[in-house]
């Protein structure tokens, strides 16, 4: 029987408190029209983003039944979305859950989440980002922040970008298997308070870029509600481009939102200010097609 609303297995860490993996997901896609069912990798007392002594719930052992039982309930997605994984052993798992879901021709969404700021992440290392490189030829779509895709590429983290690197870089990125790239948080060498987003369907050969204004803050899991608002956009039927402004302008919106209040950044965007403008209408925005 076919669902009424499109549905995403969504494969991601779980953190109790900070609004980030799952608990940013959930609300975003959800205040889409869109069910969201949860595959925790992991459970945490809060997100590992400025807080310390969290507790931690390795799930791995779990996922194996977890999965299985959903196969045998002949659960069909629209919609498998992974995150932070936290181990090789997870990359493996998941690769065999994507197959295993292949028969209902769900749209792919990998998020490869190994680091930041030119560095990677304390949990992560260098034989995750080679399992990483194997894990995305299974994408339709790839986010990497400018960080992870240079490691994926075997790039060192450059100190400018200018638009025929980033070019290279998104054909490259596709070329090792995803249709659709998108990097996000890559700096403007012609302004330094502004960064943008920029994306490559390789389908029709066309490349996008989104920009914004940089604001001097460091929120947690604003790459989860980027990811997340490109999945229930590209479900809901928009094109890359209106996805990609989509993500961009939520982000710096609950970015602005959550600025001028006096609370600790850890905790993540004030996204209970902001979800109502995910129900709005879509409107052209202001991405720019690269020649």
């Amino acid at each position: 029987m076919q669902s009424p609303v499109s549905r995403v297995a969504a494969i991601h860490d779980l953190s109790g408190f900070g609004r980030a993996s799952l608990t940013a997901i959930i609300p975003i896609i959800s205040s889409m029209g869109i069910q969201v069912c949860p595959v925790p990798t992991a459970i945490l007392s809060t997100h590992t983003g400025g807080f310390e002594n969290y507790t931690f719930m390795d799930f791995t052992d779990q996922l194996e039944g977890y999965i299985e039982h959903w196969r045998s309930l002949k659960i069909k997605f629209d919609c498998i979305y992974t995150g932070f994984l936290g181990s090789p052993r997870q990359v493996d798992m998941i690769s065999r859950c994507i197959k295993t879901f292949n028969n209902c021709n769900p749209l792919i969404v990998i998020d490869p989440v190994v680091g930041d700021n030119g560095e990677l992440y304390d949990t992560m290392n260098m034989e995750m980002v080679e399992k990483m490189r194997y894990f995305i030829k299974l994408a339709d779509i790839i986010t990497p922040n400018l960080t992870e895709a240079a490691f994926l590429l075997d790039e060192p983290y450059p100190d400018t970008f200018e638009e025929k690197d980033m070019k290279e870089w998104l054909c490259r990125l596709a070329h090792m298997g995803p249709e659709i790239v998108i990097i996000t948080s890559v700096p403007d060498p012609r302004a330094k308070k502004k960064t943008y987003s920029v994306a490559y369907d390789s389908d029709d050969g066309r490349f996008w870029k989104v920009a914004c204004d940089y604001i001097p803050a460091h929120f947690p899991g604003t790459g989860d509600a980027f990811t997340s608002v490109i999945v229930g956009s590209m479900l809901q039927g928009d094109s890359l481009p209106i996805a990609l402004d989509r993500a961009v302008q939520f982000v710096t919106l609950a970015i602005r939102a959550s600025y001028g209040y006096k609370y600790p950044e850890r905790e993540g965007i004030l996204l209970e200010r902001v979800l109502d403008n995910l129900k709005g209408p879509v409107t052209a925005g202001s991405y720019e097609i690269l020649e």
